[in-house]
């Protein structure tokens, strides 16, 4: 079989589907409505305009005020107020004033929520595989190489009109529910012409003077390999010719039966030859490079427009696009807990980042009642990385005057591809006189009946064209550790290659039918619909090295890299260079899951003061993973293990029904709407498709060595919430809310025996582990101070909560059998005070977010656990609006200066400084 025959092929997610013997959500109609809604394209002036709400509730008022920061963060009220469920929403308009630039760094701003390595979401004090994230209702792919769940990073805050954060269950939802779901809505076709256009700068104040670089390719800043780092073909076709076995002994064997004219000597030396010139084949361009860093460069840009092609059809387009190009350089310390001051690691990283993204939106209405739009979008977030690492373990401490240093090269692109179809229809009366004679059909079925669905295909592509770790030794001053002078290792594993690709692929459709009942004192919402869900997974990594084994003079090896490393170098034989092929069989594989759900709803509001919601979900999910290796070319190695026991322990299914019960009361106390919730629900968490394979990798976040688990089942999770829910008629409001979440068999990583200079994680069930809390929302006015303090508003929320989980039989020997959840922080703060100027010229935002401590890495055998210390992020934002189509803006993040800082029993084990961020902007738009 040839090698990379199951890559990026159907076949791959075929044979993990056979082996489970597979064959071949919406939103109510409010919440539809505002979902196809443009909130920037509404324009009303200081006046009254009633919410979208559903029939059975009774009419709010909303004070909508053009250009007032204060009625942006009320926008999105009357969906909160009118969900059946407990729900947090953010919309663009709070996102722009705060100047997020990612989803990910705009969602630490909802109440529970906090931000871990900048990119994952932990809801309620609970991991990121407890936080589902959708797109427009949609399940898609995720670009990690580690975990399923999407790195909420990747996606730009101006593809954004709202993010809706649901932390109580509801049958809608994929079961696959613990902390809470992350919505993603995406800007669609507005209702009349709209231009926006913004460009900006930024400098971080780490990132100045020179930065590490290295020679790359023709396309990377557009975030794109030209093919320059790609794995040579030449190497490919040696390991076929080979069988997977390029050493210089299998080599020679194989020649001498392909001729048996050759002697013993001359086949070991055709065979050294060929060995070297797969050397050869690699990207040796290798020279440690310095370059000036250049300011940050942010342009967007937007149009769109609808279009009334008569009393009955409208049609509109949406087009979008995003560019951004910035370098960012951090310096992280490392330090061994027991021995901080002789074993240190320092690394001094330097990344170019580009973000590439477009949109593409089409629409069409019909009688107001009908709705379809598509949705194309595209998005590329690449990181290209150059690093020194110099360090120090138990062979060379600080004194000793020798060290190590690696020198590392990475380009890492990822890429996103989503295609939507979405639809709504009403089954009104406009409709009913449209259908004629067929009418009869639908009469029976009340006014107001809605159908929802959408049909989503996505990809995700994550590519390593090129990763390059090149080993040295080191001469240093014994007193500070201060690099002197450098030489490359004189080991046949000098440099590490790796080339890695993984391709994610799923398919998600919905439909939804909501059916009102109205009689005098009671409304009555029937819903019920069903969802499929496909995903396949191909991951594949080749390691190779090269390096001198035995040179007869190593001299040369304290030369410039490209030297050490170039042709002549590398095909001396006195230089003694070997090709290899590193890593394990398990290293790579493929993996599908396919979900089908049913699920249904009753939605009874009675005499506008009790509303009742009760449904359930019913899934069947099954899910297989499989160890692929690429380099299989025999039935003692194949490609994909035949064993029955094997192939057993790599599939899973689960066909379960999933309740959920909303109680809320509604009444006028202390406020225009009050309104008390109570909340029930029952789930699971799943493993990521990586975790329930033996395979074992590096975190590319940790850096540890993490090792998967076939045995590891789904938690099943609890779910009850308590949400009191102030309104005012002056657009105030306060939210105090309790949760409680008991969790059956949860899935956490504990700590493993690994090598001294190395760290090691495994995937385990848990026996069990509870989350109890308290959430705190306002959003205040200040004119009761006075006229002079009526520009000014404070928006903010507390969570105070607690973790606890019970390690249980299967993790090994932790210190702490029962503690806290990893990455939960007792505390989480996050607070802003905004100010309005009365003449609508003038906006600002001091925004703080604070987390507590948060368990970090749990300790094993009597160590200690490792604990991330609070990050006090303060931000200022000022908007000057010159006129009413332009709008400047200026922003300072973290001026505080905090840095990342981890410690275990007092000791600073790992700091990073992050630096501040200083940006400016200029926007046009044009509604």
């Amino acid at each position: 079989m040839r090698l990379q025959t199951l890559q990026k092929s159907p076949l791959a997610a075929a044979i993990a589907l056979a082996l489970l013997g597979w064959q071949p959500a919406a939103f109510a109609q409010d919440e539809q409505a505002d979902d196809t809604t443009d909130e920037s394209s509404r324009v009303v002036i200081d006046g009254i305009a009633p919410p979208r709400l559903a029939p059975q509730r009774p009419p709010i008022e909303e004070i909508v005020t053009l250009g007032r920061a204060l009625s942006s963060a009320e926008s999105l009220v009357s969906e909160r107020m009118d969900d059946s469920v407990a729900v947090d929403l953010l919309g663009a308009d709070a996102i722009s004033r705060l100047g997020d630039s990612t989803v990910a760094a705009a969602l630490r701003r909802v109440p529970g929520l906090t931000l871990v390595n900048d990119k994952f979401v932990y809801i309620r004090g609970l991991g990121e595989r407890y936080s589902a994230s959708m797109l427009n209702g949609a399940q898609i792919p995720s670009p990690d190489l580690t975990r399923n769940v999407i790195p909420l990073d990747i996606f730009p805050a101006a593809l954004v009109q709202s993010l809706r954060v649901q932390k109580a269950y509801s049958p809608n939802l994929p079961a696959n529910f613990g902390g809470g779901n992350v919505e993603i809505r995406t800007k669609s076709v507005p209702d009349g012409f709209t231009f926006q256009f913004e460009i900006g700068s930024a400098f971080n104040s780490e990132t100045s003077g020179d930065v590490f670089t290295y020679t790359g390719s023709g396309d990377d800043n557009i975030g794109s390999d030209d093919g320059f780092r790609a794995l040579n073909s030449d190497i490919i076709g040696t390991i076929n010719q080979f069988q997977g076995d390029v050493g210089i002994t299998n080599i020679a064997s194989t020649l001498r039966r392909q001729d048996t004219s050759l002697t013993l000597n001359e086949s070991i030396a055709q065979a050294t030859d060929i060995n070297r010139s797969l050397g050869l084949a690699l990207n040796r361009d290798l020279q440690l490079q310095t370059d000036s860093a250049s300011p940050d460069v942010n342009v967007k840009t937007a149009i769109g427009n609808s279009f009334i092609l008569n009393d009955d059809w409208e049609v509109g387009f949406l087009v979008g696009a995003t560019y951004a190009n910035a370098w960012r350089e951090r310096t992280s310390i490392r330090r061994d807990f027991t021995f901080p001051d002789l074993r240190r690691d320092t690394e001094v990283e330097s990344t170019r980042n580009v973000n590439l993204s477009g949109n593409l939106n089409f629409g069409v209405k019909y009688l107001e009642d009908h709705e379809i739009e598509t949705t194309s979008l595209f998005l590329r977030n690449t990181d290209d990385e150059t690093a020194v690492r110099d360090f120090f373990n138990e062979n060379r401490e600080i004194p000793d005057g020798f060290g190590f240093r690696d020198i590392r090269y990475e380009f890492e692109e990822r890429n996103l591809v989503v295609h939507q179809l979405r639809g709504s229809h009403y089954l009104g009366e406009d409709t009913r006189e449209r259908l004629g004679g067929l009418s009869g059909l639908i009469n029976w079925l009340p006014a107001d009946t809605h159908i929802t669905w959408f049909v989503s295909e996505s990809a995700a592509r994550t590519d390593i064209p090129n990763r390059v770790i090149v080993s040295a030794n080191t001469i240093t001053d014994p007193v500070t550790g201060l690099v002197e002078s450098s030489a490359i290792a004189l080991d046949n594993r000098a440099a590490d290659y790796g080339f890695i690709d993984l391709d994610d692929e799923v398919t998600s459709y919905a439909w939804n039918a909501s059916v009102p009942i109205t009689t005098d004192k009671s409304a009555i919402e029937l819903s019920f619909g069903y969802q499929h869900d496909r995903k396949s997974r191909v991951f594949q990594q080749s390691l190779f090295s090269l390096g001198p084994n035995s040179p007869g003079d190593s001299s040369f090896l304290a030369g410039n890299l490209e030297d050490v490393f170039s042709d002549s170098s590398v095909m001396d034989p006195n230089n003694d260079f070997i090709f290899a092929i590193q890593g394990t069989d398990n290293q790579s594989y493929i993996a599908a899951t396919m979900t089908d759900a049913w699920f249904g709803n009753v939605d009874w509001t009675w005499n506008d003061k009790w509303r009742i919601a009760a449904g359930a979900r019913w899934e069947n999910y099954r899910q297989a993973a499989l160890d692929w290796n690429p380099f299989g070319f025999s039935a003692a190695s194949p490609q994909i293990t035949t064993d029955p026991d094997q192939l057993a322990l790599g599939t899973f299914q689960d066909d379960a029904i999933y309740p959920s019960l909303a109680v809320t009361y509604m009444t006028d106390w202390w406020a225009e709407t009050f309104q008390l919730r109570f909340g029930y629900s029952e789930t699971a968490v799943r493993p990521d498709l990586r975790e329930i394979t033996d395979a074992s990798y590096i975190d590319p976040i940790t850096a540890d060595l993490v090792d998967g688990d076939p045995s590891v089942i789904p938690a099943s999770v609890s779910n009850y919430d308590i949400r009191g829910e102030w309104f005012f008629d002056n657009g105030d409001n306060l939210t105090i809310t309790a949760f409680y979440k008991d969790i059956a068999n949860p899935i956490e990583f504990f700590a493993t025996a690994v090598s001294d200079t190395g760290r090691g994680r495994e995937i385990v069930n848990a026996e069990s582990a509870e989350v109890v809390g308290v959430e705190f929302e306002v959003l205040k006015d200040l004119s009761f101070l006075g006229d002079a303090f009526s520009p000014f508003f404070v928006q903010g929320n507390v969570t105070v909560q607690d973790s606890e989980i019970v390690a249980g039989p299967r993790a090994d020997a932790p210190t702490n059998p029962i503690r806290k959840l990893a990455g939960a922080s007792d505390v989480v703060i996050n607070t802003q005070i905004g100010f309005d100027s009365n003449d609508g010229m003038h906006s600002a935002s001091i925004a703080y977010n604070v987390f507590d401590e948060r368990l970090y890495l749990a300790g094993r055998n009597g160590d200690p656990d490792e604990f991330e210390q609070p990050f006090h992020s303060l931000d200022v934002i000022y908007t000057w609006y010159p006129t009413d189509t332009m709008q400047v803006k200026a922003k300072a993040q973290n001026i505080l200066g905090e840095k990342i800082t981890i410690e275990r029993a007092g000791v600073r084990t790992f700091e990073e400084d992050p630096g501040s961020t200083f940006a400016v902007s200029f926007q046009y738009q044009f509604l």
